[in-house]
C-alpha cells in the first residue's frame, strides 16, 4: 500500500499496464529527474509490483498485477460499504427534485 501512496508510482503503473517501458520512457512521462523515478521504479520492484528484465544495455520494467489483484480484493469490503452508501445518497437527491416539483 505504502508504494500506491505516491502519485508519481501511480502514474508509472498507469504506463505499465498500457506497456513495458524503459527508465528513460517513464521518465519523459514524469515532471521530475531521472534519479527519482530510479527510486519510484525500485520501490515498485521491492513492492512486487514491476518486474525489470535486461535487454543489452536497456532495462525494460513490466507491470506485475498479481499484487494488485490482493488490493482490489481488501478493498472489495470498502467499496461495497461506499455503494450502498452512495446509493442511498442518490436517491434522497431523487427525492429531494421531486419535492420541489
Amino acid at each position: 500500500m505504502q508504494a500506491l501512496a505516491d502519485g508519481n508510482r501511480r502514474t508509472v503503473l498507469e504506463i505499465l499496464r498500457e506497456r513495458p517501458a524503459t527508465a528513460g520512457e517513464l521518465a519523459g512521462a514524469l515532471p521530475i529527474a531521472r534519479p527519482g523515478v530510479s527510486r519510484h521504479l525500485r520501490v515498485l520492484r521491492e513492492a512486487g509490483l514491476v518486474e525489470v528484465e535486461q535487454d543489452a544495455q536497456r532495462r525494460i520494467y513490466r507491470l506485475r498485477p498479481e499484487p494488485l489483484v490482493e488490493v482490489d480484493e481488501w478493498l472489495e469490503t470498502y467499496r461495497a460499504h461506499w455503494e450502498h452508501r452512495l446509493d442511498a445518497l442518490h436517491t434522497e437527491i431523487t427525492r429531494g427534485k421531486k419535492a420541489r416539483r
